[in-house]
């Protein structure tokens, strides 16, 4: 830290989750020391990423795709517990045992352009002068209610996936169940269970996949969501264009009539929802399983996005920014990809930072 408050480093890792730790790994095989050459900022109040605020319904046995994180694998894990905590307990033990000295809780307010070639962070902890910075900050923090016509005057609960507490909460409620991917599903299947009645509204009519969903699948997958991050368009998940895998709880969903999907309705009553053909559906409660967007406001200074409402990236690197990586986000939002984003942006970081001349710190 130096005269002025500003601590300079190489790199700065904004989040801790997934994406975050696998930077803050390679950085560390790389060479860099924590605290000293970089620093790995969480906003969180403990180990977990977004998998420590996920609904205790969601078992560690009910998780797809969880993949380990680089150097230490999750093993023995009871899949009757809670997927929070088996994987934020993994989480806090793979930190310890790599002594990445994550900051936390830390908010980072925002990134500018800074003196000497740096970047500016500010955060609630103080004020960063990086050479570098690796974005890892996920969606779980901007979860997306969209807005229709009378939502004001509805008199049961809202609610978003990020809320969800589990399917106890709706005993007894008529539920209507909004958004077509894999956690409206899943806790639409659950509510089910208890609930005196669900409706299921989607905007498309749901996509099903049948048979294995291997590596040419997923790359297939990922290209679709790369070509409109390199478009500078605002991603989409990849989960989004992979369908809804038909396995035998959705099977049995389906032939229950818990799955059968309604259109989207036109406007929300104080009572329930309506279709302008006449349509209503009566409701306690309205569930929002809507997704999310990126949490990438903080960058707004930095001027990275282009016209269609996303920033453009090039692997991990922003294109109107070479300094600026961004792990997790689009292609790279799966567990798997978000790996490999960590261990991508640092070897570019590494190529960056041996070419170009050594900035002054801020002061």
């Amino acid at each position: 830290m130096n005269d002025f408050g500003v601590h300079a480093v190489d790199v700065v890792v904004v989040g801790a989750g997934q994406a975050g730790l696998s930077a803050a790994y390679h950085l560390r095989r790389s060479g860099f020391e924590p605290d000293r050459d970089f620093v790995v900022l969480d906003h969180a109040p403990r180990p977990g990423g977004a998998w420590q605020f996920r609904w205790p319904s969601l078992t560690y046995g009910k998780v797809h795709g969880m993949h380990a994180l680089p150097g230490k694998e999750l093993t023995g894990a009871d899949p009757a517990r809670p997927s929070a905590e088996v994987i934020g307990a993994y989480f806090a033990d793979y930190e310890e045992s790599f002594g990445l000295r994550v900051h936390r809780p830390v908010e980072v307010s925002a990134v500018r352009e800074g003196e000497g070639g740096r970047l500016r962070v500010e955060t609630s902890e103080g004020v960063y002068s990086t050479r570098a910075l690796i974005n890892a900050t996920g969606t779980w923090d901007r979860p997306f209610w969209p807005r229709y016509p009378g939502q004001e005057t509805f008199r049961g609960r809202q609610l978003h996936t990020a809320q969800y507490p589990g399917p106890e909460a709706f005993a007894g409620q008529r539920v209507i169940v909004v958004g077509g991917g894999a956690s409206g599903t899943q806790h639409l299947m659950e509510i089910a269970e208890v609930a005196a009645e669900t409706t299921w509204v989607t905007r498309r009519e749901p996509v099903y996949r049948e048979g294995p969903f291997g590596e040419v699948e997923g790359r297939a997958a990922v290209a679709l969501v790369e070509d409109r991050v390199r478009r500078g368009l605002p991603p989409q998940s990849v989960v989004s264009v992979t369908g809804l895998p038909l396995n035998d709880a959705v099977r049995s969903a389906r032939e229950r009539g818990i799955l059968d999907r309604l259109p989207m309705f036109d406007r929300i009553t104080p009572s329930g929802v309506a279709w302008d053909d006449g349509r209503t559906v009566e409701a306690d409660v309205l569930l929002w399983a809507t997704g999310f967007r990126a949490a990438i406001d903080h960058l707004a200074p930095l001027r990275l996005r282009e016209a269609g409402g996303g920033i453009r990236v090039e692997g991990t690197r922003a294109v109107r920014d070479e300094r600026v990586h961004l792990v997790g986000y689009g292609p790279s939002a799966s567990t798997i990809g978000a790996n490999r984003a960590g261990r991508a942006a640092v070897s570019e970081i590494g190529r960056l930072l041996r070419n170009a001349p050594r900035p002054v710190a801020a002061r």
